[in-house]
């Protein structure tokens, strides 16, 4: 009898061991190559969900800002505590800043008010990543130590100033756009002759959010303007009755992410 409990607690452990095994192997197991449009579709979904889940947050910003050119070298920094409530409205509060007034005046602080006019309902339509704004592309699939992503090329339908040329990352698991690289597909200054950006995102907790921006923008009259932004510190509310239904995750408005230093 005793024998027979303890072949029942072996074999019982055994399948135990085997069914984590199978498991662990699923989850690391390459995810099946998919279309570009079952992409796309699965993409505008798991957006949907995760913006009508998201009810705010709160997190913190640096941006460092360096314009070299024919008006001399100078640097601005900016210290913002940012606040997201569902479904439209964001809140800056400047913490601290330093250096140039100028470029904190002309172009820090105009980045935060661009932002905040993105959030309109008209314009948050046109930043939205879906068949309606662009085409999409599928280049191929890349194997990276931080996951498996589907790489996407963006061509804009239309001129606007709230879309992008470009490629985006699309995570294989969670379907969420994990980096972007590219240039507004309208140049938004007389000013710039061209602009270079690149944008990434990490999952906290079950939402995927920025974690840093970089452009570099070419001055036409000569000299560059170098923008870098950090965010962090995130502290999160989840909506428990999911009644806070909005658009999907979008990109940011490129005017926001533009230094222009004029």
């Amino acid at each position: 009898m005793n024998f027979r409990r303890c072949d029942r607690r072996l074999l019982l452990a055994l399948w135990v061991a085997l069914a984590a095994a199978a498991v662990a192997e699923d989850s690391v197991r390459p995810p099946t190559p998919l279309a570009v449009d079952a992409i796309v579709n699965r993409l505008m979904a798991a957006n949907a969900r995760r913006a009508r889940d998201l009810r705010g947050y709160r997190g913190k910003r640096t941006y460092r800002l360096d314009y070299h050119g024919l008006f001399g070298s100078h640097h601005a920094e900016m210290q913002v505590e940012a606040v997201y409530n569902a479904p439209d409205s964001k809140s800056f509060r400047v913490v601290s800043r330093s250096g140039s007034t100028l470029l904190v005046n002309r172009v820090l602080l105009k980045l935060l008010a661009s932002e905040q006019q993105a959030q309109q309902e008209q314009n948050r339509q046109q930043l939205e990543i879906s068949p309606q704004n662009y085409q999409f592309t599928l280049e191929g699939m890349q194997h990276a130590p931080d996951g498996d992503f589907y790489l996407l090329d963006l061509a804009p339908r239309s001129k606007s100033p709230y879309v992008y040329r470009g490629k985006i990352w699309v995570d294989a698991r969670d379907f969420a756009v994990a980096r972007m690289q590219g240039e507004p597909a309208k140049n938004p200054s007389l000013w710039v002759s061209h602009t270079y950006m690149e944008y990434r995102w990490a999952r906290f907790g079950e939402f995927w959010l920025p974690i840093s921006n970089h452009s570099l923008t070419q001055v036409r009259m000569g000299g560059k303007a170098d923008l870098t932004i950090d965010y962090g510190e995130y502290q999160i509310q989840v909506s428990a009755s999911g009644d806070h239904p909005s658009p999907g995750q979008s990109l940011p408005d490129p005017s926001a992410v533009t230094a222009d230093p004029h």
